[in-house]
């Protein structure tokens, strides 16, 4: 796919419109600062974003399918409601991000931080995430079902009614989560921090494998050491 290269600039929605206006094909912006233009309802499909500040940046309901995000500083950026098909997020800044109702199927998040990010009510089969902090993250309802996750912190977030049957986690964090109602059956957390649990938040793991030094973690609020 052929890209019209914009680099190094601050751009308003009506200039971007203007570029759009002359040139056919997507765009891969180069180091550019759109923070807190309002981009919203806007058609962006196979864009590259490389570099760029988007601080505070509505995408409010617009196209973004298969685009690619580079080292993109986004904190506080909207993508409610955006179509994110097949899109490609890595070694972003996404800190408070808000992407309530948005189409994340077949998307993909590499070493970003999300922390505060909102995933409530997303279209998300295929979604992953690797390598990248979502603590305190709103992931209620989201499938990770099958998977093996990487390097995920989920620490104090919201897992509640996740489901991670057959999940297997390797050196994941769910520290303090909410995991009320998320379903475990068959999932492998040997590879998970389990801290914070109590032992009788462990019927929340039901159907899980845990390893002998977790059980004896949960067994010790007993007084009880498993030999």
């Amino acid at each position: 796919m052929q890209y019209t290269d914009v680099a190094d600039s601050a751009l308003q929605r009506d200039e971007l419109q203007d570029l759009i206006g002359r040139h056919s094909g997507p765009l891969r912006l180069i180091g550019v600062d759109l923070s807190g233009v309002d981009l919203s309802r806007m058609a962006l499909d196979n864009w590259v974003f490389e570099r760029c500040t988007l601080v505070q940046t509505s995408f409010l309901g617009s196209r973004l399918e298969g685009t690619q995000w580079k080292n993109c500083r986004a904190s506080l950026a909207i993508f409610e409601a955006a179509n994110l098909l097949e899109a490609q997020f890595h070694s972003c800044d996404l800190n408070n991000t808000r992407w309530q109702r948005s189409k994340l199927s077949q998307a993909t998040f590499t070493q970003c931080k999300l922390t505060g990010a909102n995933f409530t009510h997303c279209a998300s089969l295929g979604l992953s995430f690797s390598e990248t902090l979502l603590n305190s993250a709103f992931l209620s309802g989201l499938s990770f079902a099958r998977s093996v996750l990487n390097n995920l912190d989920f620490s104090d977030s919201d897992l509640s009614d996740t489901d991670f049957r057959k999940a297997e986690l390797v050196d994941c964090s769910l520290a303090h989560a909410r995991i009320n109602g998320a379903n475990f059956a068959g999932a492998d957390l040997r590879g998970a921090d389990l801290s914070g649990f109590r032992l009788n938040d462990a019927k929340l793991f039901k159907g899980a494998v845990i390893s002998k030094a977790q059980a004896s973690i949960l067994l010790s609020e007993l007084g009880l050491s498993v030999a």
